[in-house]
């Protein structure tokens, strides 16, 4: 249930989200180096199948919510989106090749159903020569050794997703040799040679065209069925058996490995972070920065040496199940790349990726005017994950972020909190029956989400729990990245009256997904087929509103950070249009209406006296306007005069916290573009710095709890408005009895 996004390309052990191609060949992007593989021209039996199968659910069959018909309509849609995930800015494509390829466009549909899949590969095979056509050339260019003009009045053009396909090389050539000249002022704005600069972009453009030779065919023919199950909606989406492994480990919050974050630098993977609590940390034998150049199984397998390996592959080495053995053969980070490697042997365990799970903190709130102090409590939860295998086994400690919110609230009472914000700030979703079971712990009992199923019958999903774990007064804090399970739960805590919604309107995904996996009709005893996570329904709230395109609405509303013509679901030309069904009856704790213009009134003029707020709104709207230009200048003293006026702003935004007590900045000195690409940056000080970014000054959190204080102060102190506003509380502070 989670929307379409982007992460780090860093990986834990044992867990892995794979990439689309595009990604990989952003010419700006952190790429691995491997072994180059040669992809087959035609399609595996096992590939064969999966697509007649997968053609079965989307298009032949009652699965889909909303199913489409295989034709050439559709194949000519599949044509436009294969193109979009190869090459999304229009940077290796002729126009000529186009012209080639639209042979193939009627005929995809023929290509799923008799699972002949070779214009695919056809297609992709053009890709992937122009692809080191366009790396020798970029290559090529760094020979000048920055004999490059930056004196004129040219700009570099990088959102070229609407623009037309290039006509010929030249003009390729034209457009690469302002993104290498981009690449190039960036990194000497940051203050490297040129000679090392030309040394940093021939490796990584000789890097990314490495990366795309190490995909294999199950990456082609993973990206080519996707363009169809996107094709259904936007949210649909095809799973390799690998993939599919790694998502339910997602999901899970938990692994078999060895408890490592692995991220991979030149030919070599490296551990980035070492996670608390895992074999790897128990053991005292490896550390940050330490490169990991040989893996081998159990006490006696052979040593596999795994330089210039995929990263995903020395992934799976490495994992394995609880308790089995695996040796590594690592070089210190201190020691020369050519040092004699040390072997250590760990015992693989379960892993619980705690940085991904639900966390809390308390904020205090200093009086206001009459008004005594308050204690707000935080609980940040990333996503709404659950171990779906580990609760069928009934197991005690599966993960679960309805259990882990429990807890924490259980904590944050005891610590006698006057209220709780619950941030579900880029909270992408994820199961929805933990927003069932978390909209449990604020609702006594009633229904949560209505789902529509593809024939169109309704029905209630509800929280059958007696019971509130938390009935005093709540705020949920949301963003355009809130979606699907996020805006379940934000939904049903407005329509229930039972809190304050706070911040932008959420991404706008109404739709419900369920993973079906290919192999349940064939029986196979193993994975060959993979998964496809299909669109079945889409859910309602209990209002009769749908969250489809629209999204939720908050009570009180921030500057909005990214616009809806950017992202969110309304940016999809094939999404679901937003609809409307009968409400069902449930509890109306609160209408928190005559209280909104008191609670707007005060965070107006709270606000107007915030720094930091101030400065985000400032920086936010900066953001939307260079955003908007889609272009930067390649003329050095209009770039360095910007990099110094940032550079200004930021060293007095930090000496005025230090004038007015507030909390610093922790990155205030480190926030220059350093131009480089994330693999190519020293893998301990970047963990670090990442982890320095979760510490720097939050207003809108801050001005969040302020707000929740603002109302339990104001409906604490006034009897008639906590009437109108509670109609059902009892007692003071209590919002829900």
């Amino acid at each position: 249930m989670t929307p379409k996004n982007t992460r780090a390309l860093t990986l834990f052990a044992g867990l892995l989200l794979t990439a689309p191609l595009a990604l990989l060949a952003r010419p700006d992007g952190a790429a691995a180096a491997a072994t180059v593989s040669t992809l087959p021209n035609a399609p595996t039996a096992d590939q064969a199948t999966a697509a007649k199968l997968v053609y079965g659910l989307l298009s032949d069959s009652r699965y889909a919510y909303r199913p489409r018909a295989l034709d050439d309509a559709l194949s000519a849609d599949m044509y436009k989106r294969y193109l979009e995930a190869l090459d999304p800015n229009k940077q290796f494509f002729t126009a000529a090749d186009i012209g080639r390829f639209d042979a193939f466009k009627t005929k995809l549909d023929d290509a799923i159903k008799s699972g002949d899949l070779t214009p695919a590969y056809s297609i992709f095979a053009t890709y992937r020569q122009r692809v080191d056509e366009r790396v020798a050339y970029a290559r090529g260019l760094l020979k000048q050794n920055g004999n490059f003009d930056f004196s004129g009045s040219e700009r570099y053009d990088y959102d070229r997703k609407e623009a037309p396909w290039v006509g010929d090389t030249a003009a390729l050539d034209a457009l690469w040799k302002q993104s290498v000249r981009n690449d190039w002022l960036r990194l000497k704005l940051a203050g490297k040679k040129s000679d090392d600069i030309a040394k940093t972009l021939d490796k990584r453009y000789a890097n990314m065209g490495k990366s795309i030779g190490e995909l294999k065919g199950e990456d082609v023919f993973q990206t080519f069925v996707n363009s169809y199950a996107n094709a259904i909606d936007p949210h649909t989406d095809y799973l390799t058996p690998k993939s599919a492994d790694n998502f339910n480990m997602t999901m899970s919050l938990s692994l078999d490995g060895i408890g490592a974050q692995l991220q991979k630098q030149d030919d070599v993977v490296a551990i980035r972070e070492v996670i608390p609590g895992g074999p790897a940390a128990r053991s005292n034998l490896v550390k940050p920065g330490d490169r990991i150049v040989g893996v081998g199984q159990g006490d006696s397998g052979q040593m596999e040496d795994v330089i210039g390996w995929r990263i995903d592959d020395v992934v799976a080495k490495i994992r394995g199940p609880k308790g089995s053995k695996v040796r590594l053969d690592v070089i210190p980070a201190e020691a020369g790349q050519d040092s004699k490697p040390n072997r250590i042997v760990l015992v693989r365990d379960k892993v619980r990726l705690e940085e991904q799970a639900a966390k809390s903190e308390i904020i205090d709130i200093p009086a206001a005017g009459d008004g005594p102090a308050k204690r707000i409590g935080v609980i940040k939860l990333p996503g709404f994950y659950q171990d779906f295998e580990g609760r069928r086994k009934n197991a005690n400690d599966y993960a679960s972020a309805t259990r882990d919110v429990a807890k924490l609230l259980v904590k944050l009472r005891a610590d006698k909190v006057d209220g709780v914000v619950l941030d579900l700030r880029n909270n992408g979703g994820g199961s929805l029956n933990e927003a069932i079971e978390l909209t449990g712990l604020f609702i006594d009992r009633g229904p949560v989400v209505q789902v529509r199923e593809a024939g169109g019958r309704v029905s209630v999903e509800s929280d059958s729990d007696t019971g509130i774990a938390w009935e005093g007064p709540l705020a949920v804090l949301i963003n355009r990245g809130s979606a699907s399970a996020s805006e379940i739960f934000a939904g049903a805590i407005q329509d229930y009256g039972r809190g304050l919604v706070i911040g932008e309107t959420t991404f706008g995904k109404g739709t419900v997904q369920n993973m079906l996996d290919l192999d349940r009709w064939p029986a196979n005893e193993g994975a060959r087929f993979g998964q496809l996570k299909l669109t079945i329904a889409q859910f309602f709230r209990v209002s009769g509103g749908s969250t489809q395109n629209k999204g939720v609405v908050p009570d009180l509303a921030f500057p909005v950070s990214v616009d809806a013509t950017e992202y969110g679901e309304s940016t999809y030309d094939n999404a679901l249009p937003w609809t409307k069904i009968a409400s069902v009856q449930h509890t109306s704790y609160g209408n928190f209406a005559p209280l909104l213009p008191k609670l707007e009134g005060l965070h107006t003029a709270r606000i107007a006296g915030d720094k930091e707020f101030q400065w985000w709104s400032q920086d936010v709207a900066q953001f939307r306007e260079e955003r908007a230009k889609k272009w930067i200048s390649l003329n050095e003293a209009d770039r360095r005069a910007e990099r110094d006026r940032e550079d200004t702003k930021r060293k007095q935004r930090q000496e005025e916290r230090k004038t007015l007590g507030l909390a610093l900045d922790p990155l205030a000195d480190d926030a220059n573009d350093d131009g480089l690409a994330s693999s190519e940056r020293d893998i301990v000080k970047d963990a670090a710095r990442e982890k320095l970014a979760d510490k720097r000054p939050d207003p809108l959190l801050r001005e969040s709890a302020s707000i929740l204080a603002d109302a339990v102060r104001l409906l604490n102190a006034d009897r008639q408005l906590s009437a109108q506003v509670l109609p059902t509380a009892t007692r003071p502070g209590h919002w829900a009895d």
